[in-house]
């Protein structure tokens, strides 16, 4: 189904650029030849009109914060390329629809539909000849932290390892520092990783830390994923209290932390960042009828054990600093469809998370 088209135009000059000065940073050439993005957007559409249409999918409005000037964060684990094709086994999908020429023009579709400021991404595993020369080319600086053993490495033809990407839109935020982390369970180092980036917004002035994780996958690794995750919040005060340092700031630097936890909403690692010392609260919540509730599924599949449709994905936020503007709602049972996902016309096995933040008035964050 669709047609294995070539790289159209615009697209073709992003992945013809030179080979990245930095193996895991992107900061050159940000500036200059910034490409369309409604042009690239209308380029993947075109190579996608045999396909179903997209998801069709509303910003949920709060009625909280300054809907002026609104920070956009999407949270998405865009599904490892080697890992679709070769070890997920999703029995429901067809194998066609996953070939990487026309599924990467599905990932940019869903990146361009929303046009986010700020991008967290796991299981990325085209990074260097995909998603970093696209994304720069539309004025994203990135940052790629790998697994140091990659599931994707044994697959045969893969195409690297798989790993967490940030991007920000360096028109709107400067780069303050950048932390890669591997993260520690009882003092050893596991295969999770996670990268913390400290930015300034250029329109406010503010300094606050944005986080992309994927924790440890599967059912039987609960006191893993909660470890992890401790080791990650300890990091993040970490990292948060040296720049509130660097900064002179008079008050706690905020965080939004953003990723696959693989843990429901009933583990100890989602209890404890609800209960962290850090402020963190989670913006899907507001989705709910009673603000209390987060969503009945963040990712739905089909693999030989059956059928599985869990919570896994979040976007932590500190409710002291911020203001959730908006939420985008997920398609219903009906709308994915009875093979669910991944599709004809959604790449991954996860939905994507995509929040409009403002930060609140300083003046009552300080007190």
């Amino acid at each position: 189904m669709g047609s294995s088209s070539s790289l159209y135009s615009a697209l073709a000059k992003t992945v013809s650029r030179p080979p990245l000065p930095h193996p895991r940073d992107s900061t050159y050439n940000l500036d200059q030849n910034l490409a369309d993005p409604l042009e690239l957007l209308q380029e993947c559409r075109e190579v996608l009109r045999n396909r179903p249409a997209q998801l069709q999918r509303a910003l949920v409005q709060t009625g909280h914060g300054d809907s002026r000037q609104t920070i956009r964060v999407m949270q998405w684990n865009v599904l490892a390329q080697a890992l679709g094709e070769g070890m997920d086994s999703f029995v429901q999908c067809p194998v066609d629809a996953l070939n990487w020429a026309e599924r990467k023009y599905l990932i940019l579709e869903e990146i361009l539909t929303y046009r986010p400021d700020i991008l967290c991404l796991q299981e990325v595993d085209h990074y260097f000849d995909m998603f970093q020369p696209v994304l720069a080319s539309l004025g994203y600086q990135s940052s790629f932290c790998p697994k140091p053993w990659s599931p994707c490495l044994n697959v045969e033809n893969n195409n690297g390892p798989d790993g967490c990407a940030l991007f920000f839109n360096h028109k709107r935020f400067q780069s303050l520092n950048t932390t890669h982390l591997r993260l520690s369970a009882m003092m050893l180092k596991t295969n999770q990783v996670a990268i913390i980036a400290a930015l300034r917004c250029r329109d406010t002035g503010r300094a606050f830390c944005v986080a992309v994780t994927h924790l440890k996958a599967r059912s039987g690794w609960e006191v893993l994923r909660s470890t992890q995750g401790s080791d990650l919040l300890r990091n993040l005060g970490n990292v948060a209290q040296r720049i509130e340092t660097e900064e002179k700031a008079d008050a706690d630097v905020p965080l939004i932390v953003c990723g696959d936890f693989n843990a429901e909403p009933s583990e100890d690692v989602y209890r404890n960042f609800a209960t962290s010392s850090l402020g963190l609260d989670s913006a899907y919540k507001h989705l709910s009828t009673d603000g209390k509730t987060e969503p009945p599924y963040t990712t739905w599949k089909i693999r030989p054990s059956g059928e599985c449709c869990h919570t896994l994905d979040y976007v932590w936020y500190s409710h002291r600093a911020f203001d959730v503007n908006a939420v985008l709602d997920f398609p219903t049972a009906e709308q994915i469809g009875p093979n669910r996902l991944p599709s004809y016309n959604y790449p991954s096995d996860h939905l994507s998370l995509v929040c409009d933040f403002s930060f609140k008035d300083p003046t009552l964050v300080s007190q």
